[in-house]
């Protein structure tokens, strides 16, 4: 035996079996793909003693049979699976341009018949077409002889592919035919390497369909917000490098801090949903830019009714004046009037930009202005839909009816038909929820202290963390994903159990919820496409969590590991704008 073998053949038909039935055990328990390829060849090439082998996969469009790993001993030619090394051959065309079956390739004809096909002297064969063969073999100066093909056959009998050993060789390394004996053990083993195969394709067609919900799902979200749809694929990237940083430590709290390949699938499919509840969030909550938005910024009503009233006063002035009254003093209280109003609306409109606080003062100014009346003279009622005249509680009014500038009427209480958690729930939640609906009522949303967000609005918004663990609570995960609705519903969660939905502590948490937590705090604090706050620079970022540390609100070991690493430079680099990228004094925070 020559000393090119990869592996020698079993000696007498018992060993033989009971290595095919190792070979499938060992094909059943392989979740690399290339290194499964690898394992089905080598095997194959190991019960004939073959000196070289093919294994080719039907293309997508089922047209084709493409190269997937090739093997040879006396050329010493490794390409394809683990090795790295591509294969420089083209897809073997199954069908010709006529649209005819190519039964003149020996590889496409068994993956067409889906027999199997072995042949003892190439050179000797008329109805196979080798001359490719042939020149491949005049170039290498080697001698392709005896050939045998197997299609590789699924659970349903569909070819999923072919192997191809050439060169059968004897105990003294001697080509031979070969022989029928072996022949069905290497389509038995054929047969195990497609329903392995198979299984590998369906789970990974699997992995591809669930990637896609979960786009989809941040694309739902992108569609009603562009602002956090890009949260939702800026997270998951920030998360798996901070991951990465833990996994990679050599030493300190992290140095036992290993993720499994099955784990860091989890922990994308965790970060891709972390915020897959916010579907249920209204758009016009989420993205609110001003105390009066809603669909729309409110705003330009209230406007248009102080242009209302100044019209009126120019009106109430010029009939003064033709009834008598002196010109020169209505002049100077009409335009007192009109300066005032100027300035009521100037402070309207600075309240509903949400970026000064109210205190009681200028909430105070706001009620006095929210008193001054104006005179409606045609029908509210008119042009509503059905929903919005059912929310009308009070009367229809005499025209021309009395209405004030600013106003919180009953039909801005809109009830929100989200369903509330059963008393019963298995998610063991102990917030409070409180009533659900939203005012829209404008003096209330213009007296919000701070922020431009309601009570209301604000639960509604947090309340999206209860719905994403509701959510994946729902769903079957198998075994090797059941830590997602831990990991994606944590994030909110503060190290000192202040947080939401469960007030979870920080020895009650695992570490990917809480590395998710951070990544979620430092995008949100930096995002560049937020309407309803200015972005931050890094620094401003890296302070604002420097506190949340100091106040036991996100993870300190592993804060310092984001400003160790430098993923927070990383990330910055690759996502955010030059003016945002400034110096941080790490020393500030470590230590």
């Amino acid at each position: 035996m020559t000393q090119a073998m990869e592996s020698e053949a079993p000696d007498t038909c018992e060993d033989r079996y009971r290595r095919l039935i190792d070979t499938g055990i060992a094909l059943s328990t392989m979740r690399d793909h290339r290194q499964l390829l690898e394992k089905i060849l080598l095997e194959a090439k190991g019960f004939t003693l073959a000196d070289g082998g093919t294994i080719y996969l039907t293309t997508e469009d089922g047209r084709g049979l493409r190269f997937e790993i090739v093997r040879n001993d006396s050329l010493g030619m490794a390409l394809g699976g683990s090795t790295g090394e591509p294969i420089p051959f083209p897809p073997i065309p199954l069908f010709g341009a006529d649209g005819q079956p190519n039964h003149r390739n020996i590889s496409t004809s068994a993956a067409l018949r889906g027999a199997t096909i072995a042949i003892a002297d190439a050179y000797d064969v008329e109805m196979f077409d080798f001359s490719g063969t042939r020149a491949f073999d005049a170039k290498m100066g080697y001698r392709s002889k005896s050939f045998l093909t197997v299609p590789l056959k699924n659970h349903g009998g569909e070819v999923v592919g072919v192997i191809q050993l050439i060169n059968a060789r004897d105990p003294t390394g001697q080509v031979i035919s070969f022989q029928d004996e072996i022949i069905p053990l290497i389509e038995a083993l054929a047969s195990q390497a497609a329903v392995a195969l198979d299984n590998q394709m369906l789970i990974e067609a699997q992995r591809k369909l669930f990637g896609s919900l979960i786009e989809m799902i941040a694309g739902a979200i992108d569609a009603k917000s562009p602002y956090t749809g890009g949260h939702c694929r800026r997270v998951p990237e920030l998360t798996i490098m901070l991951a990465r940083a833990a996994h990679e430590a050599q030493d300190g709290p992290f140095a036992d801090f290993h993720l499994t390949d099955d784990q860091w699938y989890e922990l994308s499919v965790a970060s891709g949903l972390h915020d897959c509840g916010k579907v249920t969030t209204p758009e016009y909550v989420v993205d609110k830019a001003t105390k009066l938005e809603t669909i729309y910024n409110r705003l330009h009503e209230v406007r248009t009714r102080f242009e209302v009233v100044k019209r009126d006063v120019e009106i109430e002035t010029l009939k003064a004046m033709l009834a008598g009254g002196d010109p020169e003093a209505l002049t100077v209280a009409r335009d007192a009037r009109l300066r005032q109003l100027d300035e009521d609306f100037a402070f309207v409109a600075a309240c509903n930009i949400g970026g000064e606080f109210m205190d009681s003062a200028r909430i105070e100014r706001l009620q006095r202005i929210s008193t001054i009346t104006w005179l409606r003279t045609l029908d509210d009622r008119l042009g509503l839909s059905e929903e919005e005249a059912g929310r009308l509680q009070s009367p229809a009014r005499t025209l021309p009816a009395v209405e004030t500038l600013l106003a919180d009427k009953p039909e801005h209480r809109i009830p929100h038909h989200k369903p509330p958690l059963a008393p019963d729930n298995p998610w063991g939640f102990t917030i409070k929820q409180p009533e659900l609906e939203f005012n829209l009522g404008e003096l209330y949303n213009l007296s919000v202290r701070a922020g431009t967000l309601t009570v209301e609005e604000r639960y509604h918004i947090s309340d999206h963390m209860v719905r994403t663990i509701i959510m994946l609570e729902s769903l079957p995960f198998p075994r090797t994903l059941k830590r997602v609705p831990e990991w994606a519903g944590g994030h909110h969660e503060k190290m000192d159990g202040t947080g939401y939905p469960k007030g979870l502590t920080r020895d009650q948490m695992s570490i990917p919820a809480r590395l998710l937590a951070i990544s979620d705090i430092f995008e949100a604090l930096t995002a560049r496409d937020r309407p309803y706050k200015k972005r931050k620079t890094v620094s401003e970022a890296i302070q604002i969590m420097g506190s949340m540390v100091k106040n036991h609100h996100i993870d300190h070991e592993l804060f310092a590991l984001f400003l160790t690493s430098g993923v927070y430079r990383d990330y910055a680099e690759k996502h955010l704008l030059p003016d945002q990228i400034d110096e941080v004094d790490l020393s500030a925070y470590l230590g």
